[in-house]
């Protein structure tokens, strides 16, 4: 198995345990989204661009820094994969304004820009924010 399967398999498995899951940002990487509805979990879907998205997943074109709070209510996880810094702060913000929790991957070497838990995955490391 490769690590970006099983990078995949243990991000999947880690928000399989959500019932209601965002995307921030999903551009081209759909695997999780695609993995999740697979597991039973409603997935929502952002990016700033209009991006196909696996069947069962609903799109909707949305920017984090300017958001439509009604876009993320009910989500109970919001999640984004490779993050960039610039973006952590304003999705946080987002994620605690509808009560939900926030995790994700940066690009390589970027370091959190919020207060995070640490979580060791297969190739990278999902940052949890504190609540």
């Amino acid at each position: 198995m490769t690590d970006i399967r099983r990078r995949t398999e243990t991000i999947t498995d880690y928000l399989a345990g959500y019932d209601h899951a965002l995307e921030v940002g999903i551009g081209h990487r759909t695997d999780v989204a695609s993995a999740l509805t697979e597991r039973g979990v409603d997935v929502i879907a952002t990016d700033i661009y209009p991006r196909p998205v696996p069947e069962g997943v609903t799109f909707i074109r949305d920017d984090v820094v300017s958001p439509t709070p009604s876009i993320y209510a009910g989500s109970e996880v919001i999640y984004a994969l490779n993050l960039p810094p610039e973006l952590h702060r304003p999705t946080l913000e987002v994620a605690r304004r509808v009560d939900a929790a926030f995790c994700f991957t940066t690009l390589g070497g970027d370091q959190p820009a919020v207060s995070v838990e640490r979580e060791t995955i297969p190739g990278d490391t999902l940052y949890v924010a504190r609540r």
